[in-house]
């Protein structure tokens, strides 16, 4: 049995980020065999050849919505109510000026790139930063995430890796919408570990027999199958079984493998290192989020604690990616859903603001060492070069060999882009 489980985080509006999904063996439930049957199945409906592509992403995300004027885009001459407490420090790129709580950034700017003037919607979602799209539209519309439109352009090749993992769990932008279950993520957290684990104390030949028994369950269900889905269960579940029994992607879970120099310079922020050796194991697309940025009160309190756990784990993970020759074959992002009120609060907070907000780029190809944009003065807006978070996305999925014009058919047989609003970072690619 297959089993989904995100982790519960709540935020200023009271909703829960929980979403949970159970897969069985019975009834309406899927196997993770059904899945890599109706992965492959689904492929030959799509509209247009996909190109397949071989690079990865990493998507960080910062749930709640880290404030822009605090991080990358810091407003030194605005007045005190606007500029906050922190001070800006030089970079090793002339000009380009980050806070002063992200030092290993500073010191590898020439490695990383940031948007400034990236315009978003006032929603506590993943859903915009990871599919392109709002909540409020893909609530209906269920256009898939970015990991699930890589899922789906590899559900022809024969690999016992899993193309998209999710190390925070499930959420909405981590769905596969209209693509289907089969390109769900694969959660290795929690529940979720026996996604691409053996459970505890089962070995292989366990597994074999567990295998035997399933195949006459599945014999029972194909004889009661008058639409003829169960034919060649067989050979799926050869290969559900191979993801598991394989052990590349168990290998790269277990981070007692990894050298002890190199765990202690992720320590505390491991899923950065997870993160790492999962793409250098073949894994398409990695989603992971570190720490809370709803920061309605205290807002820099909570930064001088977060601000250095994201700048070790960013700094360290794209330095390794450097020194294994990964830089162009990785692309990584970090973002939230929006960016802060310019102007600080009665509680030492800022409040949502979705006017602009700063993505930061590294890898993949694409031309680092810059900030892109700026907000206005007191940070309320762009200034100039104004992007739509889909043209980030457009960005990375170019750096990545995806044509976001590509088109797959929704639920309805309706073809759909992958992103409706393409056109890229002019910036970042050239």
């Amino acid at each position: 049995m297959l089993r989904f489980t995100g982790s519960a985080r709540s935020f200023c509006d009271g909703v829960s980020r929980r979403n949970f999904l159970q897969v069985g063996a019975f009834g309406a439930g899927l196997t993770l065999a059904d899945m890599l049957r109706a992965r492959d199945a689904q492929a030959a409906a799509t509209l247009r050849q996909p190109t397949r592509s071989q690079k990865s992403a990493i998507m960080i995300y910062l749930p709640g919505g880290p404030s822009h004027m605090d991080m990358y885009d810091l407003k030194p001459d605005a007045p005190a109510e606007f500029r906050g407490e922190f001070r800006p420090v030089d970079t090793n790129v002339a000009g380009v000026r980050i806070c002063e709580h992200m030092p290993m950034q500073a010191m590898m700017w020439d490695k990383l790139s940031v948007v400034r003037s990236v315009v978003s919607v006032d929603e506590h979602s993943d859903s915009l930063v990871l599919t392109g799209y709002p909540d409020r539209v893909n609530r209906t519309a269920d256009h898939p995430s970015i990991g699930s439109v890589i899922s789906k352009l590899r559900s022809q090749e024969a690999s016992a890796v899993p193309p998209f993992v999710s190390l925070r769990g499930m959420s909405r932008g981590t769905e596969p919408g209209y693509l289907g279950i089969a390109h769900r993520p694969f959660t290795p957290g929690g529940q979720g570990n026996s996604n691409l684990r053996l459970a505890n104390n089962v070995t292989e030949q366990r597994l074999d027999a567990r295998r035997d028994l399933l195949t006459s369950f599945d014999d029972t269900r194909r004889e009661i199958d008058a639409t003829g889905t169960m034919r060649g269960m067989d050979a799926y579940t050869e290969r559900a079984i191979e993801m598991v029994t394989a052990g590349v992607v168990r290998n790269a879970l277990d981070l007692t493998k990894e050298p002890q120099a190199g765990r202690d310079r992720y320590k505390g922020v491991e899923q950065f290192l997870t993160a790492r050796r999962l793409v250098e194991a073949g894994v398409g697309c990695v989603t992971l989020s570190i720490g809370g940025w709803d920061t309605h009160g205290q807002n820099f309190q909570t930064l001088k604690r977060q601000l250095p756990q994201v700048d070790k784990g960013v700094a360290t993970l794209i330095q390794d990616l450097h020194d294994r020759g990964m830089q162009d074959d990785v692309v990584t992002v970090m973002w939230g859903e929006f960016g802060r009120t310019p102007k600080v609060n009665m509680n030492a907070g800022r409040d949502h603001w979705s006017p602009v907000m700063s993505a930061l780029v590294a890898g993949g190809g694409l031309r680092m060492g810059q900030a892109i944009g700026e907000s206005t003065a007191k940070g309320e807006r762009p200034k100039d070069r104004p992007y739509t978070v889909p043209a980030v996305l457009s960005t990375v999925y170019r750096a990545l060999g995806i044509d976001p014009a590509m088109t797959f058919p929704n639920g309805s047989g309706r073809p759909m882009y992958v992103l409706d609003d393409r056109e890229p970072v002019r910036e970042l690619i050239g």
